[in-house]
């Protein structure tokens, strides 16, 4: 009697996991959703690394596989267990979750990416909506929508992937190379209805209705977001920003200096600048691009006189270039100020924001200080 109550004894532990889990199963799942979501932002490669674009590939042909046989098989008996290959029947009892985890994780990646790129601030209503999709893919009842839904968002993560990959391979952005992204996005769908409008004509309207369709709407999605510059300027992001009272170019590096006192941790360089006279204000940056990228961005100064908005101070032109590791290292600085609040925003030409940063100017009499300095 020993022996069987032996082995029965990790059977039971399990059980009540299994027990623990399914009465948790909400709980769990946004539990799970959020680690993974923070893991993934601090682990998560380069985003024009070779390795991270073969996952998106991997995973979107998976996906792409798995509903076009769900589609094409729409309607068609289950296999009978008896004499089937114990492989085929896995794949049948896990597909619906399987298609859901590569989903899930290719919306987790690009709302990394997107997050990245651009101030959430300004790219709060596209980042909320790949949010809600994605706590929404972990659901239920989610899972149990019909194959319009995973053809939505099928052809989400298509164009999402095509926004990020066609930028990196020309090596620039803009209007016409984000039309192309998005033709090329299209793409592998459209190329999917044809050949079942060639190979199984009495399904195209089945197709109209689950593959182009929602695709069409999604399209017209990205369009909207990308004219109303809600959309962030993917593969361009800035690391870091910050406010200094001088910054030199030296062979080992910028050297930058600020009197920030050390509890002030949470700024960049002087974020509470005081001003003598003579003085300048500098905004250092650093800004990451794929190898062999080139594009042109502006530094736009505003000031915040009190109670009449953000007026425009001067814009600044610079000229990126792309590969360090880091990111390319620039700045800009102002003589001709005001006290008040300040901002400065670096955005792309045709004015989608990479990054900002906020400080406060004091203008204060001549007095002794000492500068801490950072080698960056």
């Amino acid at each position: 009697m020993t022996q069987p109550e032996a082995l029965a004894a990790p059977a039971t532990a399990l059980a009540r996991l299994r027990l623990y889990f399914g009465r948790n199963e909400r709980e769990m799942a946004i539990a799970f959703f959020a680690g993974g979501f923070v893991f993934d932002i601090f682990t998560v490669g380069r985003i024009d690394s070779w390795i991270t674009i073969g996952q998106q590939v991997l995973y979107l042909a998976a996906v792409m596989a798995v509903l076009m046989h769900l589609f094409l098989a729409q309607g068609a008996p289950p296999p009978e267990p008896a004499g089937q290959p114990r492989l085929w029947l896995w794949y049948h009892e896990y597909r619906s979750a399987a298609i859901h985890f590569a989903l899930g994780t290719l919306l987790n990646l690009y709302a990394i990416f997107f997050f990245k790129s651009s101030s959430l601030l300004v790219s709060f209503g596209f980042l909320a909506f790949l949010v809600v999709l994605l706590v929404a893919n972990e659901s239920r009842r989610f899972k149990a929508l019909g194959l319009s839904v995973k053809f939505a968002l099928l052809a989400l993560c298509w164009l999402a992937f095509a926004a990020i990959v066609v930028p990196i391979a020309v090596g620039s952005i803009g209007l016409g190379v984000f039309l192309l992204s998005m033709f090329a996005g299209t793409l592998p769908l459209a190329a999917a209805a044809w050949w079942i409008r060639r190979r199984r004509t009495a399904l195209f309207p089945l197709v109209r209705r689950q593959i182009l369709l929602p695709l069409a709407f999604v399209l017209l999605g990205f369009l909207g977001f990308y004219l109303a510059r809600l959309i962030p300027p993917v593969p361009l992001s800035i690391p870091f920003i910050g406010v200094y009272h001088s910054v030199e170019r030296t062979e080992a590096g910028y050297i930058l200096a600020h009197e920030r006192p050390w509890w002030r941790f949470w700024q960049n360089g002087d974020q509470e600048f005081r001003a003598q006279p003579d003085d300048r204000v500098f905004v250092f940056f650093r800004i990451f691009s794929p190898a062999r990228f080139a594009e042109s961005v502006r530094m736009r100064w505003y000031w915040e006189p009190g109670g009449r908005g953000w007026l425009l101070q001067d814009s600044i032109p610079i000229r990126i270039v792309g590969g360090r590791e880091e990111g390319f290292r620039g700045y800009g600085f102002k003589t001709n100020y005001q006290p008040g609040h300040w901002k400065v925003q670096v955005e792309t030409d045709d004015g989608r924001e990479i990054g900002r940063v906020y400080f406060t100017l004091e203008s204060v009499a001549a007095e002794p200080r000492t500068m801490q300095i950072e080698l960056d």
